[in-house]
């Protein structure tokens, strides 16, 4: 996967916004998300959901004439589905949803927690007074739509959230990994948002990674992230043994 360069510690601009070139989300800057994106998301919600089961075939005409778009954006929303590890682009057959198992998926969010755990824990050490006050807005506007009740709003914020956690590492080569690591967990994170209580429960774990954060203990910070993760994990397989 090719992601932007982020920005090193040494080229960092403290009163900017924090550059993270999203690969699994439009880009901040963008008005609204281009239709391949759209139709990631829908076959994306579809396949975690288990509406389109394991080995079922995605073909690209059926998919553009269902959804009345050219084939173009269907050809791309597949290319990112395979880059997420969601489908199988099978070479002169075609595409075919292709499940996680069980131990691929534990060791997708294993993977993930260490690295969010590692962010979390450079950010308290390094984010500027800039940076720290940026994350508390973020976490304050999550705090309001956790009582919403709004997952599809919360989850687009709460990827800033962890955007923002990720820049204030200043170590853009980790962040990379991280956030390049999201996109292949990224579909599983979303879906737990369902689960009642859900984003309230999120927010109150957020709460604990800002106040380490703003504490500048890495030791905190890193534990408190990889507790988050490893909820969201439980929370997944919660959700997915309701569908």
């Amino acid at each position: 996967m090719s992601l932007d360069d982020l920005p090193t510690r040494a080229q960092h601009d403290p009163d900017s916004d924090p550059v993270v070139r999203r690969v699994d989300r439009p880009a901040p800057h963008q008005a609204k998300i281009t239709r391949a994106e759209e139709l990631r998301l829908q076959l994306a919600d579809e396949i975690v959901r288990g509406q389109l089961a394991p080995g079922a075939p995605l073909d690209e005409t059926d998919i553009a004439r269902r959804f009345s778009v050219s084939r173009t954006p269907v050809r791309e929303a597949l290319r990112q589905l395979a880059a997420s590890g969601l489908i199988e682009a099978r070479a002169h057959r075609g595409a075919v949803v292709a499940r996680p198992t069980l131990e691929r998926l534990n060791g997708m969010f294993e993977a993930m927690a260490e690295l969010e755990a590692l962010c979390a824990g450079l950010a308290a050490e390094r984010m500027t007074p800039t940076e720290r006050a940026r994350l508390e807005a973020i976490h304050e506007e999550l705090r309001v739509l956790s009582h919403a009740g709004n997952p599809e709003l919360f989850h687009e914020v709460n990827e800033r959230f962890h955007n923002a956690i990720y820049a204030g590492s200043q170590n853009g080569y980790i962040a990379e990994m991280t956030l390049a690591t999201r996109v292949r967990v990224q579909p599983f994170r979303r879906a737990q948002f369902r689960n009642l209580g859900r984003l309230a429960k999120s927010h109150a774990e957020h709460d604990r990674v800002v106040v380490a954060i703003l504490r500048g203990d890495r030791t905190g910070a890193a534990a408190a992230m990889r507790a988050h993760i490893e909820l969201v994990r439980g929370e997944y397989e919660v959700y997915a043994v309701s569908v």
